[in-house]
């Protein structure tokens, strides 16, 4: 079975990004402008941003009432969390909403990716057993180099048993669900489906079979989602009755000790039945057997089921939606041209269908996983957008809302439709370097010089091997917004 390539590239320079539909002066001649918005009285401006965020307005309304108010891409304003209990946190940020000024946050030589994850607040360490991370770290540390070896040797080994396992814990969801859809009428997916990853993930990710612990196979998922939940919730809107969310979730950072229990199981299970990556880490990459195991269930709980329990659900309801049955129908006759109906899914199979990557990546584009990425400036820095240029100074932090970068109208055409097809031919293969959803280009390739996400083309792979998976198994198939599913017409 072939692997899944992951190759290493010299860091990206943002000057090299020229939209396909734009003629861009060049730094020298564009004017200097001063970057428009304000932060706002200290304490109330960015309290009222925060209320805005959360509670006014979306997030994505937050960012666009701002762009068009100062017609810029590129503005400051104020990121939660912020007032009261945050002592610490700047909320201080320079939003940049368009794919030229964007492409800094990839230039390390103008800034640092350390310990701005989610912004300026950094949850408590003691979430991952006081060690930080490797999505923490910056290139420029020589841990980092460490933990991004031993994460892309991770997905270069267990490619050879990607496929088989993929298929096991795939077959166990939708027999749960199709059990569950005959006796009811209709099937919840959001439990089968986390369960399903949090399953895979820790057999490919750790080599660790849940299958040797009853509890972890069965209740992993929700011990991995209350440690998430914690670490992120100040920086998430929930949706429940205001202004109780802002009083109880937005106001302070939670304690890892409420989760603790649920992850010290995680832990000591990892411990048990990974022991043979946990020993390729300490022996091959020089992490001790500590670091080894909390970067792997970083990579697991974070990258891993946190990723896919967000990104799966929107392509799942997009395909069965009473509104995409043809699209359902095209990509459905694809994957069956490609794959045949009696041998195995693989990745060779999988890379010759193009209109379902163009699926998978248009989604990436238009719902981003993660909707902004953060980087501090390294140093006094000019950045441009279009029309104009910004003097950005060393220590200000650039907030990259993916969102609506993805859909910069002069890169794509159409940008606020999702188009299946937007990807494919040789014009829709040009676009692969804008397309940002994996802290860098599509077309780049993760590497130690980088803050790329290692498992880019996994993700891309396996997002393919799931829908070309559901559409083999159903003729047809209904998902409401919700996640369930109320109809499914099994392949004959």
């Amino acid at each position: 079975m072939a692997t899944m390539a992951i190759t290493s590239s010299p860091r990206m320079s943002s000057s090299s990004v020229t939209p396909p539909n734009v003629v861009s002066p060049t730094p020298s001649v564009l004017p200097l402008k001063a970057i428009p918005g304000s932060y706002g009285l200290p304490l109330i401006g960015p309290f009222l941003d925060r209320l805005d965020y959360f509670w006014f307005q979306s997030q994505e309304t937050f960012f666009r009432k701002r762009s068009e108010k100062y017609k810029s891409t590129v503005f400051r304003t104020n990121i939660p969390p912020a007032f009261p209990f945050f002592p610490g946190v700047n909320p201080h940020v320079i939003a940049v909403l368009d794919c030229k000024s964007f492409s800094h946050l990839f230039d390390l030589d103008l800034v640092e990716k350390k310990n701005n994850l989610i912004g300026d607040f950094m949850p408590s360490l003691r979430f991952t057993g006081n060690i930080r991370v490797g999505v923490y770290l910056d290139p420029s540390e020589p841990q980092h180099t460490q933990v991004k070896n031993f994460t892309l040797d991770i997905l270069k080994r267990s490619s050879s048993v990607w496929i088989p396992e993929f298929i096991s814990n795939v077959d166990v969801m939708w027999t749960t669900v199709e059990k569950d859809l005959s006796k009811n009428g209709s099937s919840n997916l959001l439990v089968p489906l986390q369960r399903f990853i949090c399953r895979f993930f820790t057999k490919i990710i750790a080599g660790a079979d849940t299958a040797n612990s009853s509890e972890i196979a069965d209740k992993g998922f929700g011990y991995l989602d209350s440690w998430l939940a914690l670490q992120l919730i100040p920086t998430q809107k929930i949706g429940i009755l205001q202004p109780l969310e802002e009083i109880f979730l937005h106001s302070f950072a939670f304690p890892s000790i409420l989760v603790r229990s649920g992850y010290q199981k995680l832990y000591d299970f990892l411990k048990k039945e990974g022991r043979e990556v946990i020993q390729r880490g300490e022996t091959d990459f020089g992490l001790s057997e500590e670091e080894t195991i909390h970067n792997l269930l970083f990579i697991l709980g974070f990258n891993a089921f946190g990723g896919f329990s967000v990104f799966l659900p929107g392509l799942i309801t997009r395909l069965g939606s009473t509104d995409e049955t043809e699209l359902q129908n095209k990509l459905r006759k694809e994957v069956r041209e490609k794959s045949g109906s009696t041998q195995q899914l693989s990745f060779e199979s999988v890379r010759e269908m193009e209109l379902v990557q163009s699926f998978v990546y248009e989604a990436l584009r238009y719902s981003p996983p993660v909707p902004c990425q953060y980087a501090r400036a390294r140093k006094d820095f000019t950045l441009t957008s279009y029309d104009a240029s910004y003097e950005i100074k060393k220590g200000e932090l650039l907030c990259g809302y993916q969102v609506l970068a993805m859909r910069d109208p002069k890169v794509f055409d159409d940008p606020e439709s999702f188009k299946a097809d937007r990807f494919t031919g040789e014009k829709g293969r040009e676009l692969l370097k804008y397309l940002y959803w994996s802290n860098g280009p599509q077309t780049g390739s993760p590497s130690t010089s980088n803050k790329q996400c290692a498992g880019k083309d996994a993700v891309v792979l396996t997002a393919c091997l799931f829908v070309a998976d559901l559409l083999r198994r159903y003729d047809s198939f209904t998902c409401s917004s919700s996640l369930s599913i109320t109809a499914v017409d099994k392949a004959k």
